[in-house]
């Protein structure tokens, strides 16, 4: 046992020879090689400030053409000496969708009135009636029928001044 340490050991110890001429060899080889230059950055070159002067012409990022479109084809009514929604009422809970996201799915009479039944994009089934308020636009329900409920909705022109239009939601068939 004695002798198979001491091999070991000599073997260790001739490992750890001090013998590194091919190391210092290495270095002098990468010592002498060119590093060619690093490219100088890009110039930043500054950019031209364009200031906007046309604040009298149309806006060129709105659509207020399609919007005049759409207001051609509809027929509205401009009010004017301050008619428009009632802006201090409470908003009832299906004012909070747009009109195109609830849906009509029936109706039902009650003491010779017609009430409708209007699904919010949520899933819940809410009664209305003539008199309650639904849609982003101040939309009063004037009529209930069986096939539709008709409302009238309020429209701002963005000047100040309010635009009636009318508009129904027809009952959705399976």
């Amino acid at each position: 046992m004695k002798i198979v340490v001491s091999v070991v050991f000599f073997l260790l110890l001739a490992g750890c020879s001090s013998n590194m001429d091919d190391l210092q060899e290495f270095v002098e080889r990468q010592k002498t090689i060119k590093i060619p230059p690093i490219d100088p950055l890009p110039q930043i070159k500054p950019h031209e400030i364009f200031e906007y002067n046309a604040y009298g012409l149309r806006d060129p990022f709105s659509n207020d053409l399609e919007v005049a479109e759409e207001n051609e084809s509809i027929v509205n009514n401009v009010i004017e000496d301050g008619k428009g929604p009632d802006l201090d009422r409470r908003k009832e809970f299906l004012e909070s969708f747009p009109l195109d996201s609830l849906v009509m799915v029936g109706t039902y009479e009650q003491d010779d009135q017609f009430w409708g039944l209007v699904v919010d994009p949520e899933g819940t089934i809410h009664r209305v009636a003539v008199g309650h308020y639904l849609g982003h636009n101040h939309g009063e329900i004037v009529e209930i029928n069986e096939y539709e409920i008709k409302i009238n909705e309020w429209l701002n022109d963005g000047l100040g001044a309010w635009r009636e239009r009318e508009a129904a939601m027809a009952l959705k068939e399976d």
